[in-house]
């Protein structure tokens, strides 16, 4: 027995190393080839560019052309931030499961799904002028320029990147910003809700990470006619996460061509996304108009390869994503799932049946030509010219410029849909009258220019609510088949009740009021409050204290406060459940989780709100006031010792201005610093206190302004010193 024993165990033995055999030499046969450094390098030769960074180590950057800057920012980017770069570029090749393991397959086999690189290759050349290609190909060639200098930061499989990664970063990522990726896998995980409507919950799909992103962001405009010194105003105020493939970048680019800019970039990106240059600016908020729709298929029970359209059978497009996944070590294994595709658009088989999935953005690639042609306008006229460009898919605008004019654009590419249909449920596929080709003409878009009232304003809330409520836009005036929502954010509230009331507004009051951290008596989280508040204590003395804990809050949330730590740790998990279409807890049991909470690790149920809610970054500890949905918004990660660690919403804050001679000034702070991944640098953390103490630093926007606070100044691959 014990021989046979033996033996089966030498054959499983001998099995295992056959079979880890098979794995080596598939890993070696897959191996991607080493690119060459050398042409790399020799490209820097074709570029006159000089970077010049400032005391905060923020990089500006001077080049006779365009691509001379682009190039620049590429290389300066890199040597702050080349890791996430770089990882970008390998999510949007389909290939992140590579380096990141099985957790990152999704985000590979939604790039094969979306056909991002179909469009790419067939639209590069015939879509992008060569303008836009030559200024993200420069981009490609700096990022390159540093990895070939600094080769043991690259992944094997990463170089050299190109300027069709660069635009394939936007094919991939724009539609993500109107929750596309959220709703792909809610269909691939079969959370169809009873009236067809669709959850939004579930993590990013773009470079899935432990916390989801921030949801918010704020953008005022302010003209003359509402300042209180004649001056145009405008705040630039995105919510993201403070890391990451979607966190700000501030650099200033200057080229003899005309693109000059001052602003926040994402990692892999060359275009300023918003900020200003010298004659007008502008601010992004998320919007979340129906841009989506979802058919059921119906499926050929003798041939499952084909689907009904018009009363005839058609067959699906299919190929195969080859998703190559980490293993551990130097081992991966590579595996094919079937991509579908409908006349509809990409085709999900679940266990609840076929799915069709048709999207604003779908084959858009002129994302990077619409973003260019925005950096460079000079007027209102041009840069409403770039907006009729309609490549990107969503995203509101708020826009100033030294003319006193203001804007309010609640862009989108609405799809030009037939009246009748319910768009928001799920639509039957066998119609083809219900796939739609064309999105409606930009007039018809919601937007406010020059309102009499002077002021315009965005936190993530509906259109018909962004200036005084003479001038606010009729929803009677669009059609249903738009999807507009007509939500209301805290922060919206907030912003009416703050810039809305105040007919001439000061700079200093400007800014004041962007840092409110009060929720507004007709919020949500005051329902919450009002709702606990409601509830019979019985002879509970704890629950007794914390109501009237809560009953004394005056809801707003300092550092100093008593009753924010309470009020947010119960009113968080059910507002942020409700926005991720997940069914909310009841508030009196997060109270009750709250309440133990503070109690364990504080003590007492009404610790200050500095104590709890903390801002840390390398030997950077410090209390933070703000808090979710606030106008000063914080989102924080729970910590086992009872804290939270910011890890996101304000982050790159800009307040631009131009007087009433129309002379720019502007300030910005970052959360952290220009230096994201270098943690000797004295850049890494060394705006946190700007930051957290709710101050700025001017934004050094000419040469002449810049010169007597360079720090350094060198040529990419040149540089001596030490930041």
């Amino acid at each position: 027995m014990l021989r046979i024993i033996k033996t089966g165990f030498l054959g499983l033995s001998g099995l295992a190393l056959i079979v880890l055999a098979v794995v080596l030499a598939r890993a070696v046969l897959e191996a991607p080839a080493v690119a060459d450094p050398a042409p790399m390098i020799a490209k820097a030769a074709d570029y006159d560019v000089v970077i010049k960074r400032d005391n905060w180590g923020v990089p500006h950057i001077f080049g006779k052309r365009d691509a001379d800057v682009a190039f620049g920012l590429g290389f300066a980017h890199s040597e702050d931030d080349f890791a996430t770069i770089q990882e970008v570029a390998i999510a949007t090749r389909g290939e992140l499961a590579s380096v990141k393991g099985q957790k990152a397959a999704i985000t590979d086999y939604l790039v094969n799904l979306m056909g991002v690189w179909a469009t790419v290759d067939a639209r590069y050349e015939s879509d992008l002028s060569p303008e836009v290609r030559r200024v993200i190909e420069a981009y490609a060639d700096g990022v390159n320029y540093y990895a070939a200098l600094h080769p043991d930061e690259a992944a094997l499989s990463f170089l050299p990147l190109t300027g069709k990664d660069v635009a394939a970063g936007f094919v991939f990522k724009s539609p993500f910003f109107y929750g596309l990726d959220k709703v792909l896998i809610a269909v691939f995980e079969g959370r169809i809700g009873k009236a067809g409507g669709l959850s939004k919950e579930g993590v990013d799909a773009f470079l899935p990470t432990e916390e989801p992103h921030p949801i918010g962001s704020n953008g005022v405009a302010v003209s003359p006619a509402r300042s209180a010194d004649g001056a145009t105003r405008l705040l630039v105020n995105s919510h993201q996460p403070f890391t990451g493939p979607v966190a700000w970048y501030e650099a200033v680019l200057e080229s003899e061509e005309g693109w000059h800019v001052a602003g926040g970039f994402f990692p892999g990106s060359p275009f300023m996304l918003h900020g200003h240059n010298a004659n007008l600016g502008w601010a992004n908020t998320v919007n979340e108009p129906d841009l989506i729709d979802v058919y059921r298929l119906t499926v050929n029970p003798d041939n499952e390869d084909q689907y009904l359209l018009d009363g005839e059978w058609r067959e699906f497009e299919k190929s195969t994503a080859r998703i190559r996944v980490d293993l551990w070590g130097p081992f991966w294994w590579t595996v094919g799932r079937e991509v579908l595709r409908s006349e509809h658009g990409p085709v999900l088989k679940t266990e609840k049946g076929a799915f069709a999935v048709r999207y604003a953005g779908i084959g858009e690639i002129r994302q990077v030509e619409q973003y260019y042609a925005l950096d460079k306008a000079t007027q209102l006229g041009e840069w409403i010219e770039a907006m009729k460009l309609q490549a990107l898919p969503s995203i509101n605008y708020l826009y100033a410029d030294r003319q006193g004019n203001i804007a309010y654009v609640y862009n989108a590419q609405f799809p030009d849909r037939k009246e009748g249909p319910d768009w928001s449920g799920v639509l039957p596929g066998d119609d083809s009258s219900l796939i739609w080709n064309d999105y409606l003409p930009f007039d018809k878009v919601p937007m406010i220019v020059n309102p009499n009232s002077g002021y315009v304003f965005n936190a993530n809330n509906t259109p018909f609510r962004a200036t005084a409520a003479n001038d606010n836009l009729k929803a009677e005036n669009f059609s249903d088949t738009l999807g507009i929502q007509s939500d209301m954010t805290n922060r919206a509230l907030r912003l009416e009740e703050t810039y809305g009331t105040d007919e001439s507004i000061s700079g200093a009051e400007f800014r004041r009021y962007k840092y409110d951290v009060s929720y507004s008596d007709h919020s949500q989280m005051a329902k919450i409050i009002e709702e606990v508040l409601a509830a019979d204590p019985a002879d509970d003395a704890d629950l007794e204290e914390a109501q009237a804990i809560l009953r004394a809050w005056d809801r707003v949330a300092d550092v100093r406060s008593r009753g924010a730590a309470l009020a947010v740790l119960t009113a968080e998990p059910v507002v942020m459940a409700g926005i991720r279409g997940q069914t909310p807890p009841d508030p009196m049991d997060t109270l009750r989780t709250a309440m133990t909470r503070l109690k364990t690790h504080f003590g007492r149920l009404d610790p200050e709100w500095g104590e709890v809610n903390r801002f840390r970054r390398g030997p950077v500890d410090l209390p933070v006031d703000g808090a979710p949905d606030v106008l000063r918004a914080i989102y924080g990660t729970r910590e086992e010792d009872g804290t939270l660690t910011a890890h996101g919403g304000d982050t790159l804050i800009m307040f631009v201005e131009w007087d009433k001679a129309g002379k720019l000034s502007s300030e910005s702070a970052h959360q952290y610093g220009s230096a994201t991944l270098d943690t000797a640098s004295p850049h890494y953390a060394d705006q946190a206190p700007l930051f957290v103490g709710r101050r700025t630093k001017p934004v050094l926007f000419t040469a002449d302004d810049l010169e007597e606070h360079v720090a350094e100044s060198y040529r990419p691959g040149e540089r001596t010193q030490t930041r």
